[in-house]
């Protein structure tokens, strides 16, 4: 397999957004807009990664920061590229950068529903938090 991992660009929305629409562990919302992706890749520049296999996007990763902590969405790969360490290459492309930018520290959201995931982090070196617990507010 012949694997290309490259900067997410406001051109990659289309095919980004059709892999995320084919995986049911990706939690899609009204957030997750084409205006709203491309904002937040403006607002991170060159920090979210595409996997591309043959020219086709096979993986995507989004990331940004808030100027101390990284956080991670989306990581999304396709079925048939899966266990070929498609998602491992896009974690350790944005972390990379990440830390040019002085961030020392990454965080990330898992669903509870998605075993798949789950699993995969957690053979990771990557740590459960257990100390703390997310709540959100529509504003």
């Amino acid at each position: 397999m012949s694997l290309h991992i490259r900067d997410f660009t406001s051109q990659d929305l289309d095919s980004a957004i059709r892999l995320w629409q084919s995986d049911e562990n990706i939690g899609l919302s009204s957030a997750d807009s084409p205006e709203n992706i491309a904002a937040f890749l403006e607002r991170n520049p060159g920090l979210s990664k595409v996997a591309e296999s043959n020219g086709r996007t096979v993986g995507t990763l989004l990331c940004g920061h808030d100027g101390r902590r990284g956080y991670l969405y989306h990581l999304c790969v396709d079925e048939h590229y899966r266990r070929q360490g498609v998602g491992r290459s896009l974690v350790e492309a944005c972390l990379d950068d990440l830390k040019k930018q002085g961030i020392r520290k990454c965080h990330l959201f898992v669903f509870n529903k998605n075993s798949f995931g789950r699993s995969f982090w957690k053979g990771t070196e990557w740590s459960q938090r257990t100390d703390i617990e997310v709540f959100s507010k529509d504003t």
